[in-house]
């Protein structure tokens, strides 16, 4: 039996902190030590081929490889992202190798984590998020093809220029002249890692990449291949140096500063969300992260290292492997290391060619046909395109920004595009115009507007449905300079104000956007929106007008839903009300179509004993063969039904006969509220008059009728079916709830 933890005390904290570290311990060793291993083995060949796809010393990418894992591991808020040298910034950090040279460009590496350190102290990491996924996208998709056009050189055995024009120059004379060695192998390292995953299951469990490294590296050693290998002196430790200042050009140092910091926070940023969701573990604290990257970029700089983001690759791995904490990606570090120490000899045998394979197919990858796809259907085709090209002919920075301000004019132009149009309505001959004015209504429509209004005929009579969330007073001029002349042609003008903006507000003050009323509008009565008929004197006239006004308006935001109930319904519940014109079981419920099974009537009456087969079928239908939850008893104010039943007798011949008859089944509610029935005494101690209090009692008599029930009746003794009673009170707009012994006023925010 469990100590209640009344009894609890200080000597059981020994007992149970040591028991909390053994299952801590259990689970690293278990889960976490296994992933680091995987995590190790993929990070390796990536550290090494990033290196040299930036023009770095190859043992800066195991340097950061190192410093990532343990110190991002560490402090670092993301428990499963695991940190590194990244793809993403191999285009910025070689161009930064050329300009300043390698010394300089740790330096930068140093400052620029600082930089993300204050970033994370400001509390602002979230506000990274805000670039457009589909610029992120682009800007991956351009440094990804980037680095295929620049390793592809390395893969044939030659040398890969500065700049993506140099490359794609270069190209042809290089395809002419590859040394086949080279070819071969990087051809090797391509096939393993594009065929990796037709593999079997048990095979898959290596990294793709390691295996593609160690079969190339393999091929390499047979006696005719002759490839160029890697070269480098002594151990990671030989490789560790102190970084250097620029001798002037500090505007240049600055910007690759911040270039640096940007990119390796949106990307960690990124990674950290996107790792995010594929574990149900703890949480990013994006901030804590950003202090953690800044801290391992400082380091990493000042040891002579490459620039460390969360790399996605690594993380999946790591999530995939089975890691439940942050131990996985520290420890990831410390294998980094010590290969590093003991096994350096191993990396040289590497060829070049082997690693430019990798970082080819790396490159591919990051381009995404599902990315590509999702800019076309959204419309961001463009923006995608011009942030590519601009990352790969300009620099990585300014494509981002150039992205970032073509995405900026397109958002601009949906905001602020109004759709505006002109179309004749009626027969033919009817001189009737209808002018639509919808979404932004602003200055910049006027050349649209304009046109449009000028395309109405003189003399015509003209509806204008303004559905707009923002109308400044520049168009509100221009709507009532044209109103006026047309009125002076003969013609008519009626504005219809469908929208949460109304014509007064613009010269009332600075134009403000307001909120569509959405479907309310819809509930709204015909003479709110019927200004005049169709010239033919039909009554039918207000309902044709709605039902064309449905199918322009509401037809389409319904089409869906409508879809899913063509092949039936179930509704919730049952809706017994009155028949009166004013009560909208839809509107006092908020519900939709397929929601509920309306059922109507003079009063909300139940006859007993099935007097009326329209209800008894009605109530038959709904409870066995539709299943409803719920059966609800709704009256209302001022109801027609109980003021003929409170008529005294041999007064009531104004009351046609059929009426009489019927409501004369409501009788023993009138009997109950004389009687002192607890809900009349209710109704009349909150204010109601004597015929809502019988409305209400009526009510609670309909669900006392309803508990003897033949159908009905069962099915709430099983508890399959809950009776309720609602009141609508008209005046007020409010629904207060009936029982059998009580009225409740019920809150607008339900408990």
């Amino acid at each position: 039996m469990p100590v209640p933890a009344s009894t609890a005390t200080a000597d059981d904290a020994p007992v149970r902190q040591p028991t909390a570290l053994r299952d801590l311990l259990r689970s690293v060793v278990r889960y976490d030590v296994p992933a680091s291993i995987v995590v190790f083995l993929v990070a390796l060949p990536l550290s090494l081929g990033i290196a040299i796809a930036s023009n770095a010393p190859i043992m800066a990418g195991l340097i950061a490889a190192v410093v990532g894992g343990i110190i991002a591991g560490v402090l670092g808020g993301a428990p499963l992202l695991v940190a590194g040298p990244a793809a993403g910034l191999t285009v910025v950090v070689a161009q930064t190798v050329d300009t300043f040279g390698w010394k300089v460009t740790t330096a930068i590496t140093v400052a620029a984590g600082v930089l993300q350190i204050i970033f994370g102290l400001s509390r602002i990491a979230r506000t990274a998020l805000a670039i457009s996924p589909i610029v992120v996208h682009a800007m991956l998709a351009g440094i990804g093809i980037t680095i295929a056009f620049q390793q592809v050189h390395v893969l044939m055995g030659h040398t890969s220029m500065s700049s993506v024009w140099g490359n794609l120059s270069a190209l042809p004379d290089q395809i002419r002249s590859p040394h086949l060695s080279d070819v071969a192998v990087g051809l090797v390292v391509v096939a393993v890692m594009l065929g990796w995953k037709w593999m079997p299951a048990w095979l898959q469990k290596l990294p793709g990449p390691l295996v593609a490294i160690v079969a190339a590296t393999l091929v390499s050693l047979i006696p005719p291949v002759n490839a160029d290998r890697l070269e480098f002196n002594g151990s990671i430790f030989d490789a560790v140096g102190l970084p250097a200042l620029p001798d002037g050009r500090w505007f240049a140092f600055a910007l690759a500063v911040l270039t640096f910091a940007l990119i390796a926070s949106v990307e960690t940023l990124l990674s950290a969300v996107a790792v995010d969701k594929m574990h149900g573990g703890r949480k990013a604290n994006l901030d804590r992260e950003l202090i953690g990257q800044g801290a391992a970029n400082m380091a990493s700089g000042m040891l002579g290292g490459l620039p460390v983001t969360g790399v996605i690759v690594r993380s999946a791995t790591n999530v995939t492997a089975g890691a439940r904490t942050q131990a996985s990606a520290i420890l990831h570090g410390v294998w980094v290391m010590v290969f590093s120490l003991l096994l350096a000899g191993l990396v040289q045998q590497i060829p070049k060619a082997a690693l430019a394979g990798l970082l080819v197919v790396i490159g591919i990858q990051l381009v995404k046909l599902a990315h590509i796809r999702l800019a076309h259907r959204t419309g961001d085709l463009g923006v995608y395109a011009v942030t590519v090209a601009g990352v790969m002919f300009l620099n990585l920075l300014e494509g981002v920004a150039l992205g970032i301000a073509v995405s900026l004019v397109v958002v601009l132009w949906r905001v602020v595009r109004a759709s505006v149009h002109a179309e004749p309505i009626g027969e033919q001959g009817s001189n009737r115009w209808r002018v639509t004015l919808e979404g932004t209504l602003s200055f910049l429509s006027l050349p649209r507007l304009s046109h449009v209004l000028a395309s109405v005929p003189d003399g015509s009579h003209v509806t204008v449905e303004i559905t707009v969330d923002f109308l400044d007073h520049a168009a509100y001029e221009v709507i009532e300079d044209w109103a006026r002349r047309h009125r002076a042609t003969g013609g008519t003008v009626v504005i219809d104000e469908i929208g949460g903006t109304a014509m007064t507000e613009a010269t009332a003050g600075p134009p403000i956007r307001r909120p569509q009323p959405g479907i309310a509008r819809l509930l709204l009565p015909w003479r709110a929106h019927s200004h005049h008929d169709d010239g033919t004197g039909s009554t039918l006239a207000p309902v044709l007008e709605g039902i064309a006004r449905y199918h322009r308006r509401h037809a389409p935001l319904l089409l869906g839903h409508f879809d899913d109930l063509r092949h039936g319904q179930r509704p919730h519940a049952l809706f017994l009300t009155c028949a009166d014109s004013r009560v909208v079981p839809n509107l006092i419920t908020a519900s939709g179509p397929g929601d509920l099974f309306t059922v109507r009537n003079l009063g909300n009456i139940v006859p007993p004993n099935g007097a009326d087969m329209s209800v008894e079928a009605a109530l038959a239908y709904g409870v066995i063969e539709l299943d409803v939850n719920t059966v609800i008893v709704c009256g209302h104010s001022g109801c027609g039904a109980m003021k003929a039943l409170l008529v005294e007798a041999g007064h009531n011949d104004g009351i046609p006969a059929a009426v009489a008859a019927w409501v004369d089944q409501a009788a023993p509610s009138l009997h109950a509220l004389r009687a002192g029935h607890p809900v009349g005494r209710a109704a009349a101690a909150a204010g109601f008059d004597p015929c809502d209090q019988l409305a209400m009692v009526n009510v609670a008599q309909q669900l006392h009728t309803l508990r003897g029930h033949p159908v009905v009746g069962p099915a709430t003794t099983e508890q399959r079916v809950e009776l309720a009673g609602l009141f609508f009170d008209i005046g007020s707009s409010r629904v207060l709830r009936v029982t059998e012994v009580d009225v409740e006023i019920l809150n607008a925010t339900p408990v």
